[in-house]
């Protein structure tokens, strides 16, 4: 009718509806061509009659489009628009960090275990070895806590320590708070945890602290006698040495037992020797003035870093600086309050009080 001016493009589809043998749906809502007059060729047909610009095929239809194009620009009636490159859409950061392009920034650094294998990995060690090679804790110990497979003399050592520092009976500080929570009925955690706060410079606390001074003294060559003098001098008690109960000629049996092993299996124990020369020294002045647990481990520790010769000086003076020896008696001083926490539980022990003839009342 001459209303349209633009040149009209078509396409209808369909047109392989008369290769099937049967009717076939092709359009909206599932229309069905009946006569000839309604195929997808007759409506193209009707199409080209009409002045529509109609393709051969399909896959000519982007051809005409374009020609269709070209000639009213040669006609002056339109004016091409410069293209304009869209904006490249980034590559999704999930398959850029699969195929290796980039690295995504990480928020956690670990270098001790990775369980993104078949089996986790202790410092490159992995799960099934350990066990096929019958490592014990001490050996994981060393894994996870020092990066490298100490020799078995060392992660037997740890694993004494462990074993003589477990408990040291109810009465002690964590495990009376330890006893006072489980029967407030609290759970493991909690009980567990009270236990472990009062661990500081006076209840286990003091190996780390006996380790960096028995270091720093035999280090600069002090003697004994100056070493003790300046600490006193400073208003500093010497960490390690003195014992609530134990004396010189009741000597804690711990110790003994730790001195034992290690002059039997270290290759040195300078450091311990430098300890026992310091009790030799305290014990002159007072008879509770002896080489407690802490010393003895603190000095075996430094002991046992130095001889293995698989640390270095500065990695000796960080292990002790970050708090490893006293990690060791956390790690083992919790097998103890654990196993007052299920004394409790398992005695139905009621809510405690403390007993008023045990406390002084004064004004």
């Amino acid at each position: 009718q001459g209303k349209v001016n633009k040149p009209v493009v078509a396409w209808v589809s369909g047109t392989c509806a008369r290769l099937f043998k049967s009717e076939v749906q092709f359009g909206h809502a599932g229309a069905k061509s009946g006569g000839e007059m309604e195929s997808a060729q007759a409506k193209n047909q009707a199409l080209r009659d009409a002045g529509a610009v109609v393709p051969t095929s399909y896959e000519a239809f982007e051809i005409v489009i374009k020609e269709t194009f070209d000639k009213l620009v040669e006609q002056g009636k339109i004016t091409p628009v410069k293209e304009v490159m869209p904006p490249q859409i980034p590559e999704d950061l999930n398959n850029a960090i699969k195929s290796g392009k980039v690295r995504a920034p990480t928020h956690i650094i670990s270098t001790i275990s990775d369980d993104r294998g078949e089996e986790p990995c202790y410092a490159g060690v992995p799960m099934s070895s350990i066990v096929e090679r019958g490592y014990g804790v001490g050996d994981v110990i060393s894994l996870l806590w020092f990066k490298r497979s100490l020799p078995r003399y060392c992660t037997h050592f740890i694993e004494i320590c462990i074993m003589l520092c477990a408990d040291h009976g109810p009465c002690v500080s964590g495990a009376h708070n330890t006893i006072v929570t489980a029967r407030a009925g609290k759970d493991l955690v909690s009980s567990l945890v009270s236990g472990l706060l009062t661990i500081g410079p006076r209840f286990g606390g003091a190996i780390d602290d006996a380790a960096r001074y028995f270091k720093d003294a035999y280090d600069r060559g002090l003697t004994p006698y100056e070493f003790v003098e300046d600490m006193k001098k400073k208003g500093i008690r010497v960490p390690g040495i003195g014992h609530r109960i134990k004396r010189g000629d009741n000597r804690d049996k711990r110790v003994e037992l730790l001195q034992r092993f290690a002059r039997t299996h270290f290759p040195s124990v300078k450091y311990m020797e430098y300890a026992v020369q310091v009790e030799t020294y305290t014990l002159s002045k007072a008879n509770n003035l002896v080489l407690n647990v802490d010393g003895a481990i603190g000095s075996l520790f430094l002991d046992l870093l130095a001889g293995s010769g698989m640390f270095s000086k500065q990695e000796i003076d960080e292990i002790v600086e970050i708090g490893y020896l006293n990690g060791l008696f956390v790690l083992a001083r919790s097998i103890g309050l654990i196993g007052h926490t299920f004394d409790q539980k398992r005695l139905k022990q009621p809510l405690y009080r403390h007993p008023w003839e045990d406390v002084l009342y004064t004004k």
